[in-house]
């Protein structure tokens, strides 16, 4: 069976979440749902114990930021900006702990997977269909100032 590219990436996703999650076997890593239970449950764990903290992210690539607030909000956190805030900066509350160890790592796993998986797609349709050259622009000497 050949996976398409979106196939591969899901997978890829999962086993990240997986990883995080704390996944012990190779059943449990394929688990879909079960992964993202698991972090939930130390999400709330971890709650009850540890004071929350009011986290300030910037996340300028609007991809990006859609994938931190939809994973903030699938470990039952609700992330937030004050008015006036720029649409890049997201506000979290949560545990520390949480926050460095699974959140913050996880999202960046994430976020590189999808980041290149788009650059990818983004890459092979302006092959396709505009210019098969997508390298960066030349760089040339600049030219003589005249006096």
């Amino acid at each position: 069976m050949v996976l398409s590219s979106e196939e591969r990436l899901r997978e890829k996703l999962r086993k990240i979440e997986a990883l995080y999650a704390g996944a012990a076997t190779a059943g449990e890593k394929t688990a879909a749902g079960a992964a993202a239970e698991r972090i939930r449950r130390q999400f709330e764990t971890i709650s009850r114990t540890e004071q929350a903290e009011e986290f300030k992210f910037s996340i300028t690539d609007p991809w990006s930021r859609q994938l931190f607030i939809a994973l903030c909000r699938r470990y039952g956190m609700k992330p937030f900006r004050y008015p006036r805030m720029h649409r890049q900066t997201v506000m979290v509350r949560a545990p520390a702990s949480f926050v460095h160890v699974t959140l913050w790592p996880e999202f960046e796993e994430l976020s590189r997977a999808l980041t290149s998986h788009l650059n990818d797609i983004t890459k092979k349709i302006i092959r396709e269909e505009v210019h098969e050259a997508t390298q960066d622009a030349d760089e040339i000497s600049e030219p003589r100032q005249l006096r």
